[in-house]
C-alpha cells in the first residue's frame, strides 16, 4: 500500500493541473488568514499602509497576471507540441512534467488568485484596517516571486521546445531507473537466472486489462507471499505489454490472487518509474525520426548516439561500484534481469537500421561500440562487441561505396 500511495502522490504532483491548483489553493489560504495576523500590529502601520495603498497594486496584479498566465499557457502548449512533432510523441508526457514550466505557471496562477481574492475580501469588508498591512506585506512577497518567476521563464523560453532541451529531458528521465538498476539489480527481487523455474502446477495471475505494466509494488508482494509461504514468478516486468486474461505472473502457494494483482499497476502507456529500457527507446525513436527522408538530420542522430553512450557508460560504472547493493531484498519474488544486450538493442538497433547507409552515422556507431567495449562491466563490454559486429554487417549490406566500407572497417579496429 505504501509504494502504491507514494506512486499515486508522485504522479499527482507531476500533473500540471494539480500542481497549479495546489499553488492557487495556497494563495487563497494566505489571503483568507490575513485578518488573523493583524492583532499585534501598531496603529501607525495601519495608518501608513491603508487599503487605498494596497488596492491599486492588487488591481494591477490581478489584471496583468491573468494576461501573463493566458499567454504563457499558449506558449507552453505550442512549444510542447512542436517538440513532440520534432522528436517523438512519446516525449509529450515528459515535457508536461517540466518542473521549471510548472513552477512558473503555478506562481503566475497563484499570484492572480491571491490578488483577486484579496480584492474581493476588501470589497466585502472582510479585511479591517490592520489587515491591509498584512496584505501589503504578502503582496510584496508575491511581487518578488513574480519577478523571480519571470526571470526564470525568460531564460527557460530560450530553449523551451528546442530539440536539445527535449533530448536533455529524455536523458534525465532515462537515468533514474538505470541508476536504480545499477544500485539494486532486479528491483531488489531474485534474478530469474539464479532461481528455479515455476512449477507446472503454479497458479497464473491473469491481467485484469490490456496495457503496459507500469509499476510493481515488490515490497507489498513480498510481504503477502511471506505470510502464505509462497513464491511468485513475474513473467511481465515493468515495460511489458500484456493482454487481458493473459498471465502476468505465476504463484506457487495458496494465495489470494486478487490481492496479489493489486500490486501490479497497468496503463495505456509506458512510464519510466521502473522501466529501465523506456528512456533509451525514446532516444532511439528521436534518432530514427531525425534520419527519416523528410527530416534528414544526421547530426541529431549522432547527438543521440553520444547521449546513449554516456548513459550506458555511467551505468557500467555503477554496475561495478563497490557500494553496489547486490543483496536480495524480496526473496519471494523472482523477476527477469535487464541485460546489457537488451539496453544496447533498445538504444541502437533501430538507429543502425535507419542510418545504415550513412557513413557519418555508422562511423559514430562504431566509435561508440568501441568505447563501450572498454567498460569495466563485462556484460556491457561483450554486448558492445556484438553491437560492433552487427554494425559492420549492416555496413557491408547497406553501403555501396567500397572505399567507405573499407574505411569503416578500419575504424572498427581503432582502440
Amino acid at each position: 500500500m505504501r509504494e502504491r500511495i507514494w506512486l499515486w502522490l508522485k504522479r499527482l504532483w507531476r500533473r500540471p493541473g494539480i500542481r497549479i491548483s495546489a499553488f492557487g489553493a495556497a494563495a487563497l489560504l494566505v489571503a483568507l488568514i490575513a485578518p488573523l495576523l493583524d492583532r499585534s500590529l501598531p496603529a501607525s502601520l495601519a495608518e501608513r499602509f491603508s487599503r487605498d495603498a494596497v488596492l491599486p497594486i492588487l488591481n494591477i496584479l490581478a489584471s496583468s497576471m491573468l494576461a501573463v498566465t493566458t499567454f504563457s499557457l499558449g506558449i507552453m502548449v505550442q512549444a510542447f507540441r512542436s517538440a513532440a512533432g520534432q522528436a517523438t510523441p512519446r516525449v509529450y508526457r515528459l515535457l508536461m512534467q517540466d518542473m521549471t514550466t510548472l513552477n512558473v505557471m503555478s506562481v503566475f496562477v497563484g499570484a492572480f488568485l491571491f490578488s483577486l481574492a484579496a480584492i474581493v475580501m476588501f470589497r466585502a469588508g472582510y479585511y479591517g484596517d490592520s489587515a491591509a498591512v498584512i496584505v501589503f506585506a504578502m503582496t510584496l512577497v508575491c511581487i518578488v516571486m513574480i519577478v523571480v518567476a519571470i526571470l526564470r521563464w525568460i531564460a527557460h523560453l530560450s530553449q523551451l521546445g528546442s530539440l536539445h532541451h527535449t533530448l536533455t529531458m529524455v536523458e534525465q528521465a532515462a537515468r533514474p531507473p538505470l541508476e536504480r538498476l545499477a544500485h539494486k539489480p532486479n528491483l531488489g527481487a531474485r534474478a530469474a537466472s539464479d532461481a528455479p523455474r515455476a512449477p507446472d502446477e503454479a497458479t497464473p495471475l491473469r491481467s485484469p486489462r490490456s496495457g503496459f505494466v507500469q509499476f510493481i509494488s515488490l515490497s507489498e508482494l513480498n510481504d503477502q507471499l511471506e505470510k502464505q509461504n509462497a513464491t511468485l514468478w513475474v513473467y511481465t516486468p515493468p515495460g511489458s505489454w500484456v493482454l487481458k486474461d493473459t498471465p502476468l505472473a505465476f504463484v506457487d502457494g495458496d494465495c489470494d490472487t486478487d490481492a496479489l494483482l493489486e500490486n501490479f499497476k497497468l496503463g495505456d502507456e509506458r512510464t519510466v518509474e521502473q522501466d529501465a529500457r523506456f528512456g533509451l527507446v525514446i532516444l532511439s525513436e528521436v534518432a530514427s525520426r531525425a534520419l527519416s527522408p523528410g527530416v534528414n538530420d544526421p547530426g541529431t542522430a549522432i547527438d543521440v548516439i553520444h547521449r546513449i553512450e554516456r548513459i550506458l557508460w555511467d551505468l557500467g560504472q555503477g554496475m561495478t561500484a563497490e557500494d553496489r547493493d547486490t543483496e536480495t531484498q524480496f526473496a519471494r519474488v523472482i523477476i527477469g534481469t535487464v541485460s546489457a544486450d537488451d539496453l544496447l538493442h533498445d538504444g541502437f538497433a533501430s538507429l543502425m537500421q535507419d542510418g545504415g547507409n550513412r557513413f557519418d552515422v555508422m562511423a559514430q556507431m562504431l566509435k561508440a561500440a568501441n568505447r563501450l567495449s572498454k567498460s569495466d562491466w563485462s556484460d556491457l563490454a561483450k554486448a558492445a562487441e556484438r553491437t560492433r559486429d552487427a554494425t559492420l554487417g549492416i555496413i557491408d549490406r547497406r553501403i555501396d561505396d567500397p572505399d567507405a566500407v573499407k574505411a569503416l572497417h578500419q575504424k572498427a579496429k581503432e582502440v
